[in-house]
C-alpha cells in the first residue's frame, strides 16, 4: 500500500473519532449542568484547557460561557480541533482515497459533515444542544459500523482501526481528567450525591454507564477509574483500545506481540504491556492526573512513531497532554 494512502486512511479515522469525542467532552458538561445549575458557569472555562486550545479560544471569544465554548469546540473553522474542522479534514482525506474505501463509508461521512455544517447556522443548537451532540455520537457509531461491515479487513482497514483506537484511548483519558481535576469536589463533597452524579455523567459521556453497572453495580470513583483505564473488554476503555490497536499494527507488519522490529511496534507494545500489569491502586497512589498526563504523551509518541515508520513525515498536530498549568488554572477557577 502507498504510504500516502495509508496516511490518509489513518488520519481520516482519527479525525472522525476526534470529532465524536469533542462532542463527548461537551456532553460531560451539559449533563453536569442539569445538577450544578448556576455553579456550572465556572466549569466551561477549564474544558478549554483540557482540549489544549485555550490560547486561540481566549483570543477569539474572551469569556468561557456555555455558548462560546460550544461555538468554539463545535463550529469554529479557525479551531483545527473543532468538530466541523475535524470532519472537514476527515472528508478531505477520504476524498483522496475513494478507491480504497466503500461508497457507503463515503456517503455516511458526507452526511455527517453536512449535518454539522447545517447545524452551524441553526441558533436552536446553541440554545438546546443536547439533541445535536446525541446526533454526533450516533453518526460516529453509524460510520464505524459501516466501516466494519463494508470494508475489507486488510491493510487499509487496519490502518483506519489503529488510528481510531489511538485517538479514542487519548480522548477517554481526557474525559477522565475532566472529572479528576477540573471537576474535583471539595473534601466535604466527596461521596455526596453531587459527586456521584458527576461520576455518572462521566460514564454516560463515554457510553459506559450501563456496562459499568453490569460489572460493578454501585458507583465508586475507584471502580470508575479502573473500568475506563484497565478494562480489557469495554470498547472505550484505554486498555482495550491499545490491545486492539496493537493487533492492527501487528497485522500490518507481520510482527508478534512481545517483540518489535519497528519503532511503532516498540512504542505501542510498551504502552500496552504497562497496562497489562498495572493495578488501579498503583495509579491512585502515584496520582491519576500524573498518570493520564504521561499516558497522553506516550500516545502522542506512538502516533509520531507510526508516522515515521509508515508515512515518512511529521504527523498533523496532536492534541497536547494536559499541562500542569492547566491543572493550576482549573484549581484557581474552582476556588474562586
Amino acid at each position: 500500500m502507498l504510504s500516502r494512502v495509508a496516511d490518509s486512511i489513518f488520519w481520516m479515522s482519527r479525525y472522525v473519532e476526534r470529532a465524536e469525542n469533542v462532542a463527548r467532552f461537551i456532553d460531560v458538561n451539559l449533563n453536569l449542568s442539569l445538577d450544578l445549575g448556576p455553579e456550572m458557569d465556572r466549569q466551561w472555562d477549564p474544558l478549554i484547557f483540557t482540549t489544549g486550545d485555550q490560547e486561540l479560544f481566549y483570543k477569539t471569544f474572551g469569556q468561557a460561557t456555555q455558548e462560546n465554548v460550544i461555538q468554539f469546540l463545535a463550529f469554529d473553522d479557525k479551531n483545527p480541533n473543532s468538530i466541523i474542522s475535524c470532519l472537514r479534514s476527515a472528508r478531505e482525506n477520504a476524498r483522496t482515497v475513494r478507491e480504497m474505501i466503500s461508497s457507503q463509508m463515503w456517503e455516511e461521512l458526507n452526511k455527517f459533515f453536512l449535518m454539522v455544517r447545517s447545524a452551524k447556522s441553526d441558533k436552536q443548537v446553541l440554545e438546546s444542544p443536547f439533541e445535536f451532540f446525541t446526533q454526533i455520537k450516533l453518526a460516529g457509531y453509524l460510520l464505524e459500523g459501516v466501516t466494519f461491515g463494508t470494508m475489507s479487513h486488510g491493510e487499509a482497514w487496519n490502518f483506519g482501526r489503529m488510528g481510531r483506537l489511538l485517538e479514542r484511548a487519548d480522548k477517554t483519558s481526557r474525559i477522565l481528567d475532566v472529572k479528576y481535576y477540573l471537576l474535583l469536589p471539595s473534601a466535604a463533597d466527596v461521596g455526596t450525591p453531587v459527586d456521584m452524579n458527576q461520576w455518572a455523567a462521566l460514564l454516560k459521556s463515554a457510553s459506559a454507564l450501563e456496562m459499568y453497572r453490569k460489572k460493578y453495580g454501585r458507583l465508586a470513583p475507584k471502580n470508575v477509574v479502573e473500568f475506563l483505564i484497565l478494562d480489557r473488554d469495554f470498547p472505550r476503555a484505554m486498555h482495550f483500545c491499545l490491545l486492539r490497536a496493537e493487533q492492527s499494527l501487528l497485522a500490518i507488519t507481520g510482527g508478534t506481540s512481545g517483540t518489535f522490529r519497528t519503532k511503532a511496534e516498540q512504542r505501542i507494545g510498551r504502552l500496552r504491556s504497562e497496562l497489562d500489569y498495572l493495578h488501579i491502586d498503583e495509579i491512585i497512589e502515584n496520582g491519576l492526573h500524573e498518570f493520564i498526563d504521561r499516558f497522553q504523551q506516550e500516545v502522542n509518541e506512538a502516533g509520531q512513531a507510526i508516522s515515521e515508520t509508515f508515512f515518512g513525515h511529521e504527523p498533523p498536530t496532536e492534541l497536547p497532554a494536559a499541562a500542569t498549568s492547566a491543572k493550576a488554572h482549573a484549581t484557581q477557577t474552582m476556588n474562586a
